[in-house]
């Protein structure tokens, strides 16, 4: 999908930054970044860590002679037409701003703009929302979902809500959810907890363990209850587990509807796949298999598998995705695609890895 007159179309390159590029989405998008065809990763930012090459603390990141730099937001603002933040949830809203205010286009990727209510963020994030006018403005990046149009500041959606309502919007959609109450029960990788040291995330901690953590206080409780009123699911109340899985990448979401009685599995299945059919990163599997992680590990896919539950009436859905590419960075370069007219896969592996 792309925009008539689209920038791919008469060739113009895109100058783009990365802020807070030295943890582990920021060096995602760096990754993407770097072998994308119509951006120019012009500056990476770390405040811990300017002044250190690229290659040298991510080595696998190679042929290419970036240094982090401490972030310069004038610098920035007059070099470059669109920025990436990954920065932490509190950090954006005072990036965001600036940055629009002299034209650029902004993708962030933290938790700042991706909830409408500026009180339901003070409840959950615990302080203050200092740019609430943006919060309207900010379109919801889950493309597959909710259309971007001609937005100027893209909140990317959390992992852990990426995958849950990509497992539930075809359903809800289609009218064939029964109860407002949704169940979700979801594993990540350890990534998902960020680059920073903690005795919680150590391997000694993770390896041969899993377990669940913030079970009905995770902060992406009320972002998940906001996409699925936004689907059509009025009073939607969530029950949201996470868990930490002993896997370095990956996040599995699966979701529990009551549906319909007269929907079976085949019936839900062709609901899933006429949704979906149009959606370069999204397979449905047939009927009897579920997905594993390991399908979409590197890549910006969602796979989802299904069944109802004829006993009980209950739609499973199972949904996989890499949690720092599709839960983060690449769908991130996916929204930025769109934003400037290119092919939303521009830049972004259409297949998982094998292993």
């Amino acid at each position: 999908m792309k925009t008539e007159g689209s920038l791919e179309k008469s060739g113009t390159r895109v100058r783009a930054a990365v802020i807070g590029a030295a943890g582990l989405t920021g060096v995602e998008l760096t990754r993407l970044l770097l072998d994308h065809p119509n951006f120019d990763l012009t500056v990476v930012t770390s405040t811990s860590d300017a002044g250190k090459r690229v290659d040298d603390l991510y080595p696998g990141i190679a042929r290419t002679n970036l240094t982090y730099v401490a972030p310069d937001l004038e610098s920035i603002a007059k070099n470059n037409d669109l920025a990436f933040l990954a920065v932490p949830h509190t950090a954006a809203m005072d990036i965001a701003p600036f940055l629009l205010e002299r034209g650029l286009k902004v993708v962030d990727v933290s938790a700042d703009f991706r909830l409408s209510d500026a009180k339901t963020y003070e409840k959950w994030y615990g302080t203050p929302h200092k740019a609430p006018a943006l919060l309207d403005e900010a379109a919801y990046g889950l493309p597959e979902l909710f259309p971007l149009s001609t937005a100027r500041l893209v909140a990317c959606a959390g992992c852990y809500p990426t995958a849950t309502l990509l497992a539930a919007a075809p359903a809800i959609e289609a009218k064939i959810v029964t109860s407002q109450r949704i169940i979700v029960d979801a594993k990540s990788g350890v990534s998902g907890a960020g680059r920073e040291a903690r005795a919680d995330s150590m391997y000694i901690s993770v390896t041969e363990s899993i377990g669940a953590y913030k079970v009905a206080s995770h902060r992406h409780t009320p972002e998940i209850t906001q996409g699925v009123v936004s689907l059509g699911l009025e009073g939607a109340r969530i029950v949201f587990s996470p868990h930490l899985a002993p896997m370095s990448r990956g996040l599995l979401s699966t979701v529990y509807l009551e549906v319909d009685p007269k929907i079976d599995t085949k019936a839900a299945l062709a609901i899933y796949k006429a949704r979906y059919e149009k959606c370069p990163f999204i397979t449905v599997h047939p009927a009897g298999r579920m997905p594993k992680t390991s399908e979409v590990r590197g890549s910006n896919r969602a796979h989802i598998g299904l069944v109802v539950d004829d006993n009980s009436h209950t739609l499973v859905v199972t949904s996989a995705i890499d949690n720092l590419v599709k839960g983060a960075s690449g769908q991130a370069v996916q929204c930025a695609n769109l934003l400037f007219g290119f092919e939303e896969t521009t830049g972004l592996a259409t297949h998982g890895a094998i292993a």
